[in-house]
């Protein structure tokens, strides 16, 4: 096994005190450039690597992360980032890392404005953020890079220099994914796209997930399909979806760019006349209940929790080891059906 070395053993090779390599390893006061070269030696010759750790922790150097995310309460596909954002609070309490996290309202923007600019105020060493307001998003990361606060996005995936990294899936893949399932369970017909409560002008995350779909389609060139995109409110999905069956009686397929399959689903367990496939996102309770009865055929899952901590993870050891971060991870795109989702639901 490699031998760990220790001040004292680097002093003896050298052949100078301990208090001389200490000064040399930690930076602090001047060396002769004959014995910082006689260190350097010994230093390159057992490929000496610093515990970063201990020298963190004997500073008190305190690493604080912000988790910027939608309210799980509010919307609970985000409940199992929570569950991640606290299992990484306890991992790394040990390291001097605080980790906190701090929600906004999915629904309001100015909730989302709000929610950053409290953090701004604390001048946390990085921001790990959910973006899923396009044009704030790029506003409030340029005042992040301002204060020299990295920022790390996860689930949706931003283009700016400002960001450091993002940790989800390829969306537009997902969107063709998406697709293809469609295509092999519905042979012909009339398919919806459906964007669910959220402002599609301002939502990358949906578009993505569009493009990919229709683009999937567009290669395919059959004219035994045509693709149509509704967009709908909460407050009165039930009419507007019902209107647009009665006015598209020859609808085979709905491909639903959220979490929130269910609504739509409950729908068409009304519709008894209906044989319409549904293709969505996520394990959230509601879905898989669905997904079990045959009303949602499949549900691409995206994997939150995952990607919450991975993207905490790459900052910790950022700050910890000195790693790099990196730009991109990509998740796989897991497809669930009613015979493996018990295996992803715990």
């Amino acid at each position: 096994m490699d031998k760990k070395y220790t001040i004292k053993d680097i002093a003896k090779l050298a052949g100078v005190s301990k208090g001389t390599v200490d000064r040399v390893l930690h930076k602090r006061g001047k060396v002769s450039p004959a014995t910082l070269d006689k260190i350097n030696e010994v230093l390159n010759v057992i490929n000496y690597e610093p515990n970063l750790i201990a020298r963190n922790l004997k500073n008190n150097k305190i690493y604080r992360i912000c988790v910027v995310l939608p309210d799980p309460e509010i919307d609970p596909y985000w409940l199992p980032c929570l569950n991640g954002i606290n299992e990484s609070i306890k991992e790394f309490k040990a390291y001097n890392v605080v980790i906190t996290n701090h929600f906004f309202n999915p629904e309001s923007t100015k909730s989302f404005i709000k929610a950053n600019e409290v953090i701004i105020t604390q001048s946390p060493d990085a921001v790990l953020l959910a973006p899923l307001f396009h044009k704030e998003t790029l506003e409030v990361i340029k005042q992040y890079n301002e204060q020299n606060i990295i920022v790390s996005s996860f689930n949706n995936q931003v283009e700016s220099n400002y960001i450091k990294s993002f940790v989800g899936q390829d969306l537009h893949k997902s969107g063709r994914v998406a697709a293809s399932l469609m295509n092999l369970i519905v042979p012909q017909g009339q398919i919806a796209i459906i964007h669910i409560d959220e402002s599609l002008k301002n939502a990358v995350h949906m578009q993505e997930k569009e493009k990919g779909f229709r683009n999937y389609f567009e290669e395919k060139s059959n004219p035994d399909f045509s693709i149509s995109t509704l967009k709908l409110k909460f407050s009165n999905i039930e009419t507007q979806f019902n209107t647009f069956l009665d006015k598209n009686p020859d609808l085979k397929g709905v491909f639903i760019t959220t979490s929130k399959s269910y609504q739509i689903a409950s729908l068409i367990s009304k519709a008894k006349d209906k044989q319409i496939k549904l293709i969505g996102y996520d394990l959230i309770y509601k879905n898989v209940d669905y997904l079990n009865q045959g009303f949602i055929h499949f549900l691409i899952h995206q994997n939150q929790k995952q990607q919450v901590c991975l993207g905490i993870s790459t900052l910790v050891e950022h700050f910890l080891y000195s790693k790099a971060i990196p730009e991109k991870i990509l998740l796989p795109i897991d497809i669930i059906n009613v015979e493996n989702a018990s295996f992803y639901v715990s």
